[in-house]
């Protein structure tokens, strides 16, 4: 039987590419934006729309008890197109807000609501320096300073977050993605990922990954996907159809 699910950024690059696996799957879909037009785009792909900013916590609140979720997946950002250099330095900044305010809210309107599960994007180049591949019980750079310093709060910040709510919280630490949407056609960073199979990784999160960290990237010497791999069944090379 299919879920009710809460798709918070569904006009991202994931959330997009998440959207017809969802639905393939037999779930309900209610996906948010905060553009009117994309809206439209939303509801043309199949799924319910809701206009709203994660920053206002009341109509966040309202639109979730409206979907009725039983969960809810957190693929938001706010990042320029094609992560454009001239722009990242403000982005990173509002980024940092968006895991930090933005998913305390989300976290209180799913409490509110009555959510089992949430299943939300992370970074799996947020670690400290150490031995490598990382796997998840690594900590995270926590002294790193200056731009890296802002990025790294915020995953804190959205990790304890969703960990520490009273339902389950699964966290995704996303390699660097590649693919439609993402502004790069090619693998490129220390963890590479395409697009298409972190959407998968969300998919398969919805029921049968416990409560935890998973690091979901292309095999690389940078960071261990092995309890991706094993416990959640996913595989690096998801694409879906053309």
């Amino acid at each position: 039987m299919g879920h009710r699910i809460f798709l918070a950024g569904a006009s991202g690059a994931i959330g997009q590419r998440l959207i017809p696996q969802l639905l393939a799957a037999g779930h309900h879909v209610t996906g948010t934006t905060r553009n009117a037009d994309k809206a439209v785009t939303l509801r043309a792909l199949g799924v319910e729309a809701a206009v709203v900013d994660v920053f206002d916590a009341e109509a966040l609140s309202r639109a979730m008890l409206a979907a009725r979720p039983d969960i809810v997946i957190h693929q938001l950002t706010d990042l320029p197109p094609g992560l454009d250099p001239s722009r990242m330095g403000e982005a990173i900044l509002r980024n940092a807000h968006v895991r930090d305010e933005g998913t305390r809210n989300l976290v209180a309107a799913a409490t509110t609501s009555g959510v089992r599960r949430m299943v939300a994007q992370s970074i799996a180049w947020a670690y400290a320096p150490g031995p490598e591949p990382h796997s998840e019980a690594d900590p995270l750079d926590s002294a790193a300073s200056g731009n890296r310093g802002i990025s790294v709060g915020g995953v804190i910040a959205l990790e304890a977050a969703v960990l520490h709510a009273p339902f389950a919280g699964i966290v995704l630490r996303y390699g660097q993605l590649y693919g439609p949407g993402t502004g790069a056609d090619a693998p490129a960073g220390a963890s590479p990922l395409h697009v298409d199979a972190a959407a998968y990784a969300a998919l398969l999160a919805l029921d049968k990954a416990v409560p935890g960290i998973f690091n979901v990237a292309e095999p690389n010497q940078a960071v261990s996907t092995q309890k991706a791999v094993e416990e959640l069944g996913w595989r690096a090379d998801f694409r879906l159809p053309a």
